[in-house]
Parts: C-alpha cells; sequence; structure tokens
C-alpha cells in the first residue's frame, strides 16, 4: 500500500479516490492533486512511482492543510468557542447540535441513545 502523510492509502482503487482517504481532501481536491502532480487520475495507486508519490507528499504539505495539522486546528476553533463562552461553545460543551436544528425529536447523534425518565403515578397506582 502506498503511504501518505502518514496514511495507507487503497491499492485497488484509482489514484483520485485513494487521495480522499486522507482527511481533509474530497473528491474535487483529490481530482485538483492528480492534475497539479501530472498524474492521470485513473490510474490504479498501486501503480504510482516513488516520484509521483514525492510529487503528491510535496504538494500536499505546500498548498493543503491536511491530516493531524487539520485536526488540531478545528479542535482549536472548538475550544476557542468553548473560552470565549458563545452560544455555539455552550451548545459544543453539553453536546447537543451546534447548527440550529431541532432537539425535541431527533438529534440521536449528539445526545446519543435516548435516556427513558420515568412518569408521573397515576391515582390507580397508589394502593
Amino acid at each position: 500500500m502506498p503511504r501518505l502523510l502518514g496514511v495507507d492509502i487503497p491499492n485497488d482503487r484509482p489514484t483520485w479516490v485513494s487521495l480522499t482517504y486522507l482527511y481533509g481532501v474530497g473528491p474535487r481536491a483529490a481530482r485538483d492533486l492528480c492534475f497539479k502532480a501530472g498524474i492521470q487520475p485513473q490510474v490504479r495507486a498501486r501503480d504510482l512511482k516513488e516520484d509521483e508519490l514525492g510529487r503528491l507528499a510535496a504538494l500536499l504539505d505546500k498548498d493543503y492543510t491536511v491530516e493531524g495539522q487539520l485536526r488540531r486546528q478545528m479542535a482549536q476553533n472548538i475550544a476557542r468557542l468553548r473560552d470565549i463562552g458563545c452560544y455555539r461553545g455552550l451548545r459544543h460543551r453539553r453536546g447537543l447540535p451546534v447548527r440550529g436544528q431541532r432537539t425535541r425529536t431527533n438529534s440521536r447523534t449528539r445526545k446519543g441513545p435516548k435516556k427513558t425518565v420515568a412518569g408521573k403515578k397515576g391515582v390507580k397506582d397508589m394502593r
């Protein structure tokens, strides 16, 4: 498996698809990378030569923020929102949806599985 920026990219997929396995590289950026590096996007990743991998790595370092650096930058942005105490920071802190989604129903991705709360006992159950 070819290795770029500490990530193994799949052998048997086209180069542009393999590049999307890097955090922060989507389909559009992957195609642009192939074009800038002078690599055919449809060539399988296992067929890439060492100099082509080197050109891709150099372009990623120079022009793009990807992998660990991008993850660190995202974490710092969220920490800044939490520290200044803005609404978005409070939502991050509480683990609730940040971008205005409803929470009465849905939002199970952020809130986790349902936690059932017992209801009030009825009059008939008091005996």
